[in-house]
């Protein structure tokens, strides 16, 4: 039953509003790769597109500790395309937030915002890999 919530929302998620918002992290991406320093950030860019078109059953969680070039990658990400990707997120959770439907959507698009302004350090899994390293059962 999970599972085909999981898909219903998916698909919901992907007509409001997971096509634009996955369309401006590719060109976040594409306009990062230009360069080759900048190539880090457009993989960045890239994989939190694929989050966000598809992102009930998924969830972010700390990798580690963002080493200092990480720190300083993501405070560059931030003042460049980070904050105007998360701009893009809480109009579209405003504008889902209208419907009782869209509250579920508005939600999943306020907690994408903590990966939007610093993706480095991140990492997107399963939600049930999410919940297995958070609550491990003990094995006697």
């Amino acid at each position: 039953m999970r599972s085909l919530i999981t898909l219903i929302l998916n698909i919901i998620w992907l007509v409001t509003a997971g096509w634009s918002l996955f369309l401006a992290y590719v060109i976040a991406g594409v306009l990062a790769c230009i360069f080759i320093v900048t190539i880090p950030f457009g993989v960045a860019s890239f994989r939190i597109a694929g989050f966000v078109l598809w992102p009930f059953g998924r969830e972010v969680v700390d990798r580690h500790r963002p080493s200092a070039v990480g720190t300083i990658g993501n405070v560059i990400w931030f003042v460049v395309a980070g904050w105007w990707l998360a701009l893009g997120h809480v109009l579209t959770a405003v504008a889902q937030a209208v419907t009782i439907i869209g509250i579920p959507l508005a939600w999943a698009n306020l907690k994408l915002i903590p990966v939007t302004c610093f993706p480095f350090g991140k990492e997107v899994v399963s939600s049930d890999d999410a919940r297995a390293a958070m609550f491990p059962t003990a094995h006697s």
